[in-house]
């Protein structure tokens, strides 16, 4: 059984996903169509790769992921990375979502008509690759795409500056600092994590639950990201945080020095 995901912005009001798995079923009645989010925040790239990447690779080889996201940006491409397949509009999203160079990329042919590219040209590429057919088939090979570049932490022997990247449903801030960056710099020193607000935190938690309720935690979490929040509460709210918010990290050889918070540089 093939399988298709999408991940897009329509949100749950629109006809949009109904018209696309309509599609996608009529083309191939044996896959399986996995909706991923479609809550993704319009027109965010960002975002859109965030949650694809978080989830795609836990998928069967083979996966074909149909991206809905600023897909009024023309060319349109389907690419081969590892063991599956996406179908975008060529966004930029490729820089963010993937570790490497594509295998293979090429130019979907769009034929004029519908203004809803995602029925006009990805649902039709992603049943032709859901049933077995070759890329080369679906147009024209290319080796250009269009890439945004990840936003990359900071860092010097005492200091790691990163930002926010995703908030999640429960209002955590995601950032784009790894657990392998803090141990590389860090050293297993003692530290200060510092986010807008003022607040300023010296524990990493194992575990969500590990702070009493209201509670501000950070931990590393299943992606091997330092995410912040506060336990059974709305942290970004509670701080106005939203994405691209600072996040800093300063380390000392002694104890923190609490004389000197990281608030005062925030």
């Amino acid at each position: 059984m093939s399988v298709i995901t999408l991940t897009t912005d329509w949100g749950d009001s629109e006809y949009y996903r109904g018209v696309v798995k309509g599609m996608l079923l009529k083309g191939n009645p044996h896959a399986s169509v996995v909706d991923i989010s479609h809550h993704i925040q319009r027109h965010s790239v960002l975002q859109g790769a965030f949650v694809l990447k978080a989830s795609f690779m836990h998928f069967p080889a083979g996966t074909i992921h149909l991206i809905g996201i600023q897909s009024e940006k023309r060319p349109y491409v389907a690419v081969a990375w590892k063991e599956y397949f996406f179908v975008s509009a060529d966004n930029g999203i490729f820089g963010l979502l993937l570790d490497s160079e594509p295998d293979d990329v090429v130019l979907l042919e769009d034929a004029p008509g519908s203004s809803f590219p995602e029925a006009r040209v990805l649902a039709p590429a992603a049943v032709h690759l859901s049933l077995g057919k070759p890329l080369y088939e679906l147009g024209k090979k290319t080796n250009h795409l269009n890439k945004n570049l990840p936003v990359l932490p900071a860092y010097h022997a005492g200091e790691i500056a990163g930002e926010v990247i995703y908030i999640d449903s429960y209002r955590n801030l995601i950032t784009n600092i790894s657990r392998e960056l803090f141990e590389t710099v860090g050293k297993g020193r003692t530290f200060e994590i510092g986010v807008k607000g003022g607040y300023v935190l010296t524990t990493l938690h194992r575990h969500y639950d590990d702070v009493p309720q209201g509670e501000i935690f950070a931990l590393f979490n299943s992606l091997g990201l330092l995410e912040i929040g506060q336990y059974r509460g709305n942290f970004a709210d509670l701080c106005s945080i939203t994405a691209g918010a600072p996040v800093k990290i300063r380390f000392f050889d002694g104890k923190t020095e609490n004389n000197n918070p990281l608030k005062h540089f925030l």
